[in-house]
């Protein structure tokens, strides 16, 4: 096809310009909120397979209260193994209706493993015949109730005293609080908040409404994964697409609706 000379063609030069440059800046535009959309999506490996985040000084809030079942003592064995598997350094603390510090922070999360064994339970053996798990340290020390404030409380006291940078709270429970603890519980959960010490959560098969009621108190950096089976892959979670990755997929829309009519090709009409 051979090409048709216009004699005003000097005077649509500008537009092509504009055109063009209008083209390279959209696609540069999109190219970088392409690049910022990889940045803050949520990465690919699953929630929970990192449960504390490196280089921060953990304590682990471990739930050995009788409401524990088989199902969950089961949970807590994979949830120590992958914490032990993870690396790093943490302390441990483990409450029922009281608390005490097992291990203290900065100790190598490799000290978890003799811990382990009191929660695998036995394969079971005989029809109708559930196994029981091993006696623990704490089986005939700690009282039937669970009261989530005292290992959060006593978390909070020893990561004050022993002024810890880049602290990480991990509780580990079914979030079944004793109704009367109720309240301490929200009082402690305030307290995270007045220092900015996040709270994560490994829930044992926790019910819906715990869950509600543990999110709202969670300060700002917290969230609840659910505890897996040994076997089963990487925990849910149950936090919300990131708002920057949400504005950042608007910003992408508002380019392409600027882009798409600003460079559109030039169409000849008929009078």
């Amino acid at each position: 096809m051979s090409a048709i000379e216009l004699a005003d063609y000097p005077t649509l030069a500008p537009a092509a310009r504009r055109t063009r440059l209008l083209r390279l800046g959209a696609a540069g535009v999109a190219i970088g909120l392409a690049v910022l959309a990889f940045l803050v999506a949520p990465s690919g490996t699953s929630p929970g397979a990192v449960l504390l985040p490196h280089g921060a000084n953990g304590i682990i809030v471990l739930d050995v209260s009788a409401s524990i079942s088989s199902d969950t003592y089961a949970r807590i064995a994979s949830t120590l193994d992958r914490l032990r598997r993870g690396g790093g350094t943490a302390g441990l603390i483990v409450f029922s209706d009281t608390a005490y510090q097992a291990l203290p922070p900065g100790t190598p999360v490799a000290e978890l493993g003799p811990f382990e064994r009191f929660f695998q339970v036995p394969t079971q053996t005989q029809p109708g015949v559930l196994p029981q798990p091993p006696q623990s340290p704490w089986t005939d020390q700690f009282g039937a109730g669970t009261r989530i404030s005292t290992g959060l409380g006593l978390a909070l006291n020893v990561l004050q005293d022993d002024r810890l940078r880049n602290p990480v709270v991990l509780l580990v429970s079914d979030l079944d609080d004793d109704a009367g603890d109720l309240e301490s519980l929200t009082s402690v959960a305030l307290a995270y908040r007045h220092v900015g010490v996040p709270i994560r959560v490994v829930g044992l098969n926790p019910s819906p409404d715990d869950v509600s009621f543990m999110q709202r108190l969670l300060p700002q950096g917290g969230g609840i994964v659910n505890a897996t089976l040994p076997g089963e892959r990487g925990a849910s979670t149950h936090t919300g697409v990131p708002v920057a990755l949400i504005l950042v997929a608007v910003a992408l829309a508002l380019t392409a609706a600027v882009y798409l009519p600003a460079t559109e090709r030039l169409r000849w009409r008929t009078a």
